[in-house]
């Protein structure tokens, strides 16, 4: 039997891994998603998702991917890590993950391939071309001016590259900085972290997904009021410590995760703090 079928799940409820399955749709995650989604199939081009670490950006992302899921007239791309050491390392990563060809020698090269890629699959083919661009905040100014350029490239309708932008709050001022860089954000939004009573919500429909059908919650509401006093609502860290109290909950026999095991869970990571 496995160790998490003691506690009635079918598997972890509390791993930080980006699955959609688990992602909890709080009211701002909803709303972020929702404009996210409604942009790309307007084809109005550049959308931006900033917020804090921990607020749940990633598995947004890979939310929005699900939310197209057997579409055949999108095409999604995903960089996970934009860090690039110059502006024709971004742009010969593009060609490559394009599936462009051939090589190209330099950045000029390359954006024309990029610009004809885009006119083939957006006019010729009908299809909607969109870049995800995780960890936003590593983009450098020039990079950021590239992708700028990649945006002027449309049609009388619609922009050709309807690109996703998640970063956390460092990149604001940076992309303030940049002439017109602002004007061709077509949905924007800032997530927050999570308020008490989502807190808990967040717990329970993680467990639910996870297989627990308990009439009986495995966390009390003072163990809930003190996950979000430490974490804040931000929704990684109120996993990770509803991870290490599930680990208790199964190694200590416990009926119920109690204000106390929080506490000594908190104590614990104050240490590494």
């Amino acid at each position: 039997m496995s160790y998490l079928a003691t506690i009635q799940l079918e598997r972890e409820p509390f791993s930080t891994s980006p699955d959609p399955k688990f992602f909890y749709r709080s009211n701002a995650h909803y709303a972020a998603l929702n404009q996210m989604e409604i942009a790309i199939r307007l084809r109005k081009g550049l959308s931006l998702i900033l917020g804090d670490v921990g607020t749940g950006k990633t598995t947004l992302s890979r939310a929005l991917l699900q939310s197209f899921y057997q579409e055949d007239d999108y095409c999604f791309h995903l960089i996970l890590d934009p860090y690039f050491k110059s502006e024709y390392q971004l742009l010969a990563h593009l060609t490559k993950i394009f599936g462009i060809s051939p090589f190209f020698r330099s950045t000029i090269d390359h954006r024309e391939a990029i610009e004809k890629y885009l006119y083939q699959k957006c006019v010729e083919e009908k299809k909607t071309v969109v870049l995800i661009i995780d960890e936003g905040q590593k983009l450098s100014q020039p990079q950021l001016e590239v992708l700028r350029t990649l945006l002027n490239y449309e049609t009388n309708e619609y922009k050709m590259l309807q690109l996703v932008i998640l970063a956390q709050m460092e990149l604001l001022p940076r992309i303030k900085r940049i002439k017109n860089f602002m004007d061709r954000v077509s949905s924007k939004y800032i997530l927050n972290n999570l308020d008490e009573y989502e807190t808990g919500k967040m717990i329970d429909f993680r467990l639910r997904q996870a297989g627990y059908k308990g009439e009986k919650s495995l966390f009390s509401k003072e163990a809930v009021q003190k996950i979000y006093q430490y974490t804040q609502g931000y929704p990684r860290q109120v996993s990770l410590i509803c991870h290490n109290a599930t680990e208790i909950l199964i190694a200590e026999d416990y009926e119920q995760i109690t204000g106390e095991i929080i506490d000594k869970i908190i104590e614990k990571e104050k240490v590494w703090r």
